[in-house]
C-alpha cells in the first residue's frame, strides 16, 4: 500500500475509521475509544493503530476526511464564548422574537427561547438597505465604531454582523466588519452575507450568531489537530465533512463552522444512499445507533433529501444539510427510574468516559449496553473483537440496584424493559421522519448501522411495521465509510424574488453567471481539475403568499436552456402535490433563492470484494434472554454466513465492531454484496 485515504468519524463514545487503499479500492475498518477532552488524541491513535495493523507508515496517508461533532457538542453543551450581535437599528430583538412558534398553543406563557446572545450584547447601528439592494440610509460609521467599543467593553470575543437585506447588498456589512476589526483586532467576526446570503432575517441572524460563536471553538480544535498530526508524522491534507455530505478545507471550516453541525451523521446518510443503489433497495430507513445518539435519515427513490434549513437544540440554521433526525438514544444512554416510578432511558449518556458500567472505567449508572450485556446478547470476551473485556457482574449489579429494585422487578425483566423503552424511542423518531412526508413504513427496508444498532434493528423494524432489515458490511464504521464518497462542495446562493416565468430569465442568467464565477474560483483554490468540477443548480420555489419553499433542479448552468424554467416549475407542482396532497398548477410560482453547489469530484472507493464462502456453520450457542424468557441462541461469526446459508432466529451474529440480534420469527440470509438481509413473515 502506497496511498491511503482515511475517513474518521468521531462520535461521543467511539472514533470510527475507514482506511481506503486508493490503488485497489479496498477499505479497512478500525475503531478506538473517543477521547472527549481532546478528540484529536483518539483520531491520531486510531490512524496510528490502523497503519500498524496494515504494516505501513504514516507517510502513506494521502488525505484525511474528518467528520466531527465538535461544533454540535459545543452548541448542545453551551460551551461557547461570549458573543455580541451588531445589527440594523430597530432589529436587535429579532433573535428573541423569532417566528412566534409555540409548542403549547393554549399555554398562558410561551416556552423560553434558546438565546445565545443576551440583550445587553445586542447593538443596533444606523443603516438601511432595501430588499432590492438599494441604500435607503447610508451606514453611519460613527455608530458602528460606538457599537464596537461597547462590544469591547462587554468582553465578548465573537461578533456577528447581520444587517437587514445584506444578502442583496453586502457593502454595509463589509465596512462594518472592517471597523470592528480595527477596534477589536483579535475578535472573531462573522457577516451574514458570507454565511447565509438569503432572505428571512431571523434565520439568517441566528445562523450568523451560531457561526461567530463556533469560530473560536473550531479554529482552536483545528490548530491542535494540525500540531498533533505534524507530531505524528502525518502531513496529509485534512478535509472536514459538512452537514451537506460534502467536504471542505480547514480554512473554510474555520471561517464557516456552522456548516459542520451535522458533520458526523451526514456520512451515514451518504453511505445509505450508496448502498440503496448497490442493493437495489431504493427506499431505505437509515438508522445509525452509536454510543450517544440515534440518527434517522430517509433514502426515498434512491436519494437522500437535502433541506435548506435545520434546527440544532432549538436554534435555526439556514444552511443546506442532509435531512437527519437525531435523538438521545445510544448504547450509552442511561436508564433510571424517576420519582413517579417511570423507567426513563436517555437522553443523558454515559459517553466514552466513564462509559457504561461494563466498560470498567468508573461508570455507575446502568445503560442500554449494560442491559444487552446482562441479557447475554453481547459476548463480554469479544467486545471490539476482544480488545475490551466487559464486566458482566457489574452491569447486572447496577441494573438490579438502580432499575429492578425501584420497579419491583427481577433483573432479567428489568433489563428487557430498558431495551424495550429505548426501542420505543427509536421507533417514534422513525415514524415522525416518515409520516411528516406522507410515507408508509411498509414501503421501506430498515438499514441499521453504528456499533449498537444491530442489537435493536429487528425489534425496531417490527415496532414500525416493516419486516425487512439490512445489516451492511462493517456496520460499526459505516458512517466513516460513507465519508469516502464525499466530494468537495461549496454551497452558494442568491436570493431573488421573481415570478417564475419568462420575465425571470434575464435575472436568472445574471445570477447564474455570478454564482458560476464564484464557484470556479473556489474550486480552483481547492486544486480541483476543471474536468472534475460540476455545478448543479436548484431553485427554491413557492406559491405566492406561502412561507415555505420547495427546491427543484434547474437544468443548464452555461446559459439557461429554453425550457429549463418551465421544467422546473412543472417539477415544483409535482413535488408540492406529493408533499402536501395538492397543487395549484394554474398559479405561476415565485422564485425565492437560486442555489449552486460548486462540486469537486474526488476519487471514490471501488467495489468491495465479497467471498460468499459456502459451508459456514454456527460456532456455538449462548443462553440469552429474549421475548420474556431464556432461550438458546445460535452464535455465528459474520464471515461464516455465505449466500447458501440461512440463519433462523433466535441467533447472534458477531463481528469485531458490532453484534447483530436475530429475534425469533426472523430469518437472515446473505446478499451477494456481503450485506445480511433479515426478514420476518407477517410484517
Amino acid at each position: 500500500m502506497t496511498s491511503l485515504r482515511v475517513a474518521v468519524d468521531i462520535g461521543g463514545t467511539f472514533t470510527d475509521l475507514q482506511i481506503l487503499d486508493e490503488a485497489t479500492g479496498v477499505a479497512h475498518a478500525h475503531k478506538v475509544p473517543t477521547t472527549p477532552t481532546d478528540p484529536s488524541e483518539g483520531l491520531i491513535t486510531g490512524i496510528r493503530e490502523a497503519c500498524e495493523r496494515l504494516g505501513v507508515g504514516p507517510e502513506t496517508v494521502r488525505a484525511i476526511l474528518h467528520g466531527t461533532t465538535i461544533a454540535t457538542n459545543a452548541v448542545l453543551q453551551r460551551r461557547l464564548p461570549d458573543g455580541a450581535l451588531i445589527t440594523t437599528a430597530g432589529f436587535t430583538d429579532v433573535l428573541e422574537i423569532g417566528r412566534h412558534v409555540r409548542k403549547h398553543v393554549y399555554a398562558n406563557r410561551a416556552e423560553p427561547r434558546a438565546l445565545l446572545v443576551p440583550r445587553s450584547r445586542r447593538f443596533g447601528v444606523v443603516e438601511r438597505v432595501r430588499a432590492d439592494g438599494s441604500v435607503e440610509t447610508a451606514l453611519d460609521e460613527a455608530s458602528v465604531r460606538a457599537a464596537a467599543e461597547r462590544v469591547k467593553a462587554s468582553g465578548a470575543t465573537a461578533v456577528a454582523i447581520a444587517f437587514l437585506h445584506a444578502y442583496a447588498n453586502p457593502a454595509h456589512e463589509l465596512r462594518a466588519a472592517e471597523i470592528v476589526q480595527q477596534v477589536l483586532p483579535d475578535a472573531f467576526v462573522s457577516c451574514s452575507h458570507q454565511v447565509s446570503p438569503e432572505i428571512r432575517e431571523f434565520e439568517r441572524t441566528s445562523t450568523t450568531v451560531l457561526n461567530a460563536l463556533l469560530m473560536p471553538v473550531v479554529k482552536t480544535y483545528l490548530s491542535k489537530l494540525r500540531a498533533r498530526l505534524a507530531d505524528a508524522g502525518l502531513a496529509a491534507p485534512v478535509y472536514l465533512v459538512q452537514s451537506n455530505g460534502g467536504v471542505t478545507t480547514p480554512e473554510i471550516a474555520g471561517e464557516q463552522p456552522a456548516r459542520l453541525l451535522l458533520s458526523g451523521p451526514s456520512g451515514g446518510a451518504r453511505a445509505a444512499e450508496v448502498l440503496a443503489a448497490e442493493l437495489a433497495e431504493p427506499n431505505l430507513i437509515a438508522v445509525d445507533m452509536g454510543g450517544t445518539s440515534y440518527d434517522v435519515s430517509i433514502v426515498h427513490d434512491g436519494a437522500i433529501r437535502l433541506v435548506t434549513q435545520g434546527d440544532v437544540d432549538g436554534l435555526p440554521v439556514r444552511l443546506p444539510m442532509i435531512e437527519i433526525r437525531t435523538i438521545g438514544a445510544g448504547g450509552g444512554s442511561i436508564a433510571k427510574v424517576d420519582g413517579t416510578g417511570r423507567l426513563l432511558v436517555g437522553p443523558d449518556s454515559a459517553g466514552a468516559v466513564p462509559g457504561p458500567v461494563c466498560y470498567r472505567r468508573g461508570g455507575e449508572e446502568p445503560t442500554v449496553t449494560d442491559a444487552n450485556v446482562a441479557l447475554g446478547r453481547i459476548d463480554p470476551g469479544y467486545f471490539l473483537g476482544g480488545a475490551m473485556d466487559l464486566d458482566v457482574d457489574g452491569a447486572k449489579r447496577a441494573l438490579a440496584e438502580r432499575v429492578a429494585a425501584p420497579l419491583g422487578l427481577e433483573p432479567g425483566p428489568a433489563a428487557e424493559g430498558v431495551v424495550a423503552v429505548a426501542t420505543a424511542h427509536m421507533a417514534a423518531a422513525i415514524r415522525l421522519s416518515l409520516f411528516e412526508k406522507g410515507l408508509d413504513p411498509k414501503d421501506f427496508a430498515l438499514i441499521s448501522f453504528g456499533g449498537a444498532g444491530g442489537l435493536h434493528a429487528c425489534d425496531t423494524a417490527a415496532e414500525i411495521g416493516t419486516g425487512r432489515v439490512v445489516f451492511p458490511r462493517d456496520p460499526g464504521t459505516l458512517s466513516a465509510w460513507g465519508m469516502l464518497f464525499g466530494d468537495v462542495v461549496h454551497d452558494l446562493a442568491r436570493s431573488r424574488l421573481l415570478k417564475a416565468d419568462a420575465s425571470a430569465v434575464p435575472v436568472l442568467e445574471t445570477a447564474l453567471a455570478e454564482l458560476r464565477a464564484e464557484a470556479e474560483d473556489l474550486l480552483a483554490r481547492d486544486g480541483i481539475d476543471p474536468a472534475d468540477r460540476a455545478f448543479p443548480v436548484t431553485l427554491d420555489l413557492r406559491y405566492p403568499g406561502q412561507a415555505y419553499e420547495i427546491g427543484v433542479t434547474l437544468a443548464g448552468v452555461d446559459g439557461l436552456a429554453p425550457d429549463a424554467l418551465n421544467a422546473a416549475v412543472a417539477a415544483f407542482h409535482d413535488a408540492h402535490e406529493r408533499q402536501y396532497a395538492h397543487a395549484e398548477r394554474h398559479i405561476v410560482p415565485e422564485i425565492v433563492t437560486v442555489r449552486m453547489a460548486a462540486t469537486g469530484r474526488l476519487t471514490r472507493p471501488g467495489e468491495r470484494p465479497f467471498d460468499a464462502a459456502a459451508g459456514g456453520a454456527a460456532k456455538g450457542t449462548r443462553r440469552i434472554r429474549i421475548a420474556g424468557g431464556e432461550r438458546d441462541a445460535a452464535v455465528w461469526e459474520r464471515a461464516a454466513i455465505g449466500t447458501d446459508v440461512t440463519v433462523d432466529g433466535p441467533a447472534i451474529v458477531e463481528e469485531p465492531h458490532s453484534t447483530l440480534l436475530v429475534p425469533p420469527g426472523w430469518r437472515l440470509v446473505a446478499h451477494p454484496t456481503g450485506a445480511l438481509i433479515a426478514t420476518c413473515e407477517g410484517l
